[in-house]
């Protein structure tokens, strides 16, 4: 195909500001080669005038001016000199933020947390035996709570030992006593226990004495028609 002319837009550079089209975009780039600075400024002038036209629905906005002449300046990367009836944009220079590294924290008993894996690790350096019991007993009951945490549905006691004594190198050791305070069926949360469902109270059956009245066989009517001399 012959393409001898023509030029197509993805093989251009992209519009700055879309709603103004690629017309004006390149009119104001060619402000800075009007090399008289008041023909320069009479064709800035128009080009805003074009732009104003083309967004009636903001045309009457009292910073529309402004922001269009810095549109000018920021399509012609601030090369543009004009008597601007403002002042001209600064020039803002963007600095990369800085990169943020992920923790990345190589645990091996993720489930636990990397803070309780620390704690284990200083726990371990105790050199008192009697308080170094008293931390594994202490650390152990917390493991079992973050490890309910992940898996709600069952822990093993001796897995939670095992994991202390394989953390700790061997230092810490959950004693005979101290593994009474893990019973598993101690720190699961309590389930709610189903309340009996009451029974609907029957209505009592309020006896219709105006029908029992007229009834003969009825020892009430009977009474009253002796009353009345009736009987």
């Amino acid at each position: 195909m012959d393409r001898i002319g023509l030029t197509y837009n993805t093989e251009k550079e992209p519009v700055i500001i879309s709603e103004y089209g690629r017309n004006i975009q390149e009119m104001i780039k060619k402000l800075p080669e009007i090399e008289d600075r008041n023909a320069r400024t009479e064709a800035a002038k128009y080009i805003v005038s074009i732009m104003v036209q083309m967004t009636p629905q903001v045309k009457n906005s009292g910073d529309l001016q402004h922001k269009l002449w810095d549109l000018l300046y920021i399509i012609t990367d601030f090369k543009l000199d004009v008597d601007s009836p403002y002042e001209p944009p600064v020039v803002e220079t963007k600095k990369k933020p800085q990169h943020l590294d992920y923790q990345n924290h190589r645990i091996k008993y993720g489930h636990y947390g990397h803070y309780l894996i620390k704690m284990i690790e200083a726990a371990s350096q105790e050199e008192n035996e009697e308080l170094r019991q008293a931390l594994a007993s202490s650390l152990a009951a917390q493991m079992k709570r973050n490890y309910l945490e992940w898996n709600k549905n069952v822990v093993n006691d001796q897995v939670i030992i095992d994991d202390l004594k394989n953390l700790s190198g061997g230092r810490l050791v959950v004693n005979e006593e101290s593994k009474m305070s893990l019973n598993p069926n101690k720190n699961l949360p309590k389930q709610p226990q189903p309340q009996p469902q009451q029974g609907k109270k029957k209505k009592k059956k309020v006896p219709n004495l105006k029908a029992n009245m007229n009834n003969p066989n009825n020892p009430a009517y009977k009474k009253r028609m002796q009353e009345l001399g009736l009987l």
